[in-house]
């Protein structure tokens, strides 16, 4: 096997190095956390184009309000408040194929899409085998947000005012969703996920990729549920709630 290498981080004695930047000399109180954050992933520079639509993406998706990652950190830290860490680390784990997780399965049907030579026959494609399937349609639909979620309208908003960006997944979105709609007969929103996979992919993130910038905005909105936890405890509240609106049925055992 070929001895493998690393590009991200290297030290002396004396001197730290992320990639070709020294981090004293060329970072610390020159550079910002997304800068460094882009430089390390993704290997190259960014561009101002870049940071706009990667800190948007960011503030997003950092919170939600009592979703299942928040209510997992809450919980996790009222039965362990030692375990700061374990307790955004649980809340992370819910980062997934349903929550906030969702944009990496909604970029792969956007380059499906951009791929294809007949891009309008490929959305009815995907869109009908999901429908048959009776499939989750990833970057699509909302709970609350409707008849259309804000968020997505002001994301996309936000890549269609940039003209150095190619606007290939943006406008695989806005086909997607329009052959929903005709194929489902009604208005499916553009969710707040399905948004920020057409920016990130707009800026060149792989789709394999995007989960894990979901991770570190999440993260940072996860040690506010802890940092409120603190102040007003709401895990011991869920714990009592859950307790007396579950009830207990005594079945006979088969």
């Amino acid at each position: 096997m070929e001895k493998p290498v690393t590009e991200l981080c290297t030290h002396t004695p004396t001197s730290m190095n992320y990639r070709d930047q020294d981090l004293v000399d060329d970072l610390l109180g020159k550079r910002s956390f997304t800068e460094v954050m882009f430089m390390q992933i993704m290997g190259r520079e960014p561009r101002p184009v870049d940071m706009r639509m990667l800190d948007a993406v960011l503030i997003t998706l950092m919170e939600h309000g009592f979703t299942p990652s928040a209510i997992a950190t809450r919980m996790i830290y009222m039965s362990a408040p030692e375990n700061l860490q374990g307790a955004v680390s649980a809340g992370l784990m819910a980062v997934g194929s349903q929550f906030v997780g969702t944009m990496e399965n909604n970029a792969r049907l956007l380059e499906q899409i951009i791929e294809a030579q007949d891009q309008a026959a490929k959305a009815r494609e995907i869109v009908l085998e999901i429908k048959a399937n009776k499939s989750h349609l990833p970057g699509f639909g909302h709970h609350m947000h409707k008849p259309d979620d804000p968020r997505s309208i002001k994301l996309l908003a936000l890549a269609q005012a940039e003209p150095e960006l190619p606007g290939t997944y943006v406008k695989a979105l806005r086909l997607l969703s329009a052959t929903i709609d005709e194929i489902y007969g009604k208005h499916i929103t553009i969710n707040a996920t399905g948004a920020t996979a057409a920016l990130l992919g707009e800026i060149g993130i792989p789709s394999t990729l995007m989960r894990g910038f979901a991770v570190i905005s999440r993260a940072a909105g996860l040690v506010a549920h802890v940092a409120e936890e603190q102040k007003s405890p709401a895990g011991r509240f869920i714990w009592d709630k859950i307790d007396h609106e579950i009830p207990y049925v005594k079945t006979p055992l088969k």
